[in-house]
């Protein structure tokens, strides 16, 4: 049995895409690929597909992560053009490794999150973002099944700043683009969570509501505040195995 690892994409309206959505459509680009999956057992065998931490509907994500099993050794490059031409515009395969190493959901203990406010003056979210940065505890609520839930966000927030407005924006209105990385924690503290908090410490009120894009998910590097390649370790992997292998084959023969 062979696991190959996917970075997947929703991007444009396929955003408004839920899990669940995007779970039948792999499964048939999945069919449409040929790829030789391995199944689980039982009455109802379903494909050994593993997702791992898949962002909220509605938001768009370039940094979506998935494992299958196959029987059969495919080549990862070869399979990922394969399923990204299986799948509609917008949910995009865009890498795939080889596993190589354990553990791929521990990995993703942090996101890279934009959030784009359409009606919102840069200076108005700067100040906004200053408060949030400086308070000791950020308290928000949240709706959930077992009713409202209030928990404070500001520990989970490693770093939250301000970027400047592309120059190319075919508009004039006012736009501020915050950038913020996140800790995976629970309860999971998301994006919307933190646009709550920004209403309660500043007052911020977005007039249309944020466009949200996950840059990234992966290990969050404690001393730089950045998030890595959760894929790496893979990569590094299957690089260090041929020149072990190589290096045995050579002592053999001497």
């Amino acid at each position: 049995m062979q696991r190959i690892r996917l970075r997947y994409t929703k991007r444009g309206r396929l955003r408004f895409t839920s899990h669940r959505d995007f779970q039948r459509a792999f499964e048939r680009a999945l069919r449409r690929a040929e790829v030789p999956m391995a199944y689980s057992a039982g009455f109802t065998p379903h494909p050994k597909v593993s997702y791992a931490n898949a962002a909220p509907t509605g938001t768009g994500s370039e940094a979506e992560y998935l494992e299958i099993a196959l029987t059969e050794a495919r080549d990862p490059e070869k399979l990922r053009i394969l399923l990204d031409e299986s799948l509609p515009a917008g949910l995009d395969v865009v890498d795939a490794v080889e596993a190589r190493m354990s553990g791929l959901a521990d990995r993703l203990t942090a996101s890279v999150w934009e959030l784009r406010l359409d009606g919102v003056d840069p200076a108005e979210a700067e100040r906004a973002v200053s408060a949030f940065n400086t308070a000791e505890a950020v308290e928000v609520q949240r709706m959930t099944k077992n009713g409202v839930r209030t928990f404070d966000a500001r520990p989970a927030v490693v770093h939250l700043e301000t970027h400047s407005d592309p120059a190319d924006r075919p508009t004039d209105q006012p736009c501020a683009i915050l950038r913020l990385v996140v800790r995976h924690v629970t309860p999971a503290v998301r994006p919307d969570d933190v646009l709550s908090g920004l209403r309660a410490v500043a007052d911020l009120a977005p007039p249309v509501p944020a466009a949200v894009t996950r840059l990234a998910q992966g290990l969050l590097d404690e001393e730089t505040g950045t998030v890595t390649d959760p894929l790496a370790p893979d990569r590094e992997a299957a690089t260090a195995r041929p020149t072990a292998d190589s290096a045995a084959a050579a002592k053999a023969s001497a």
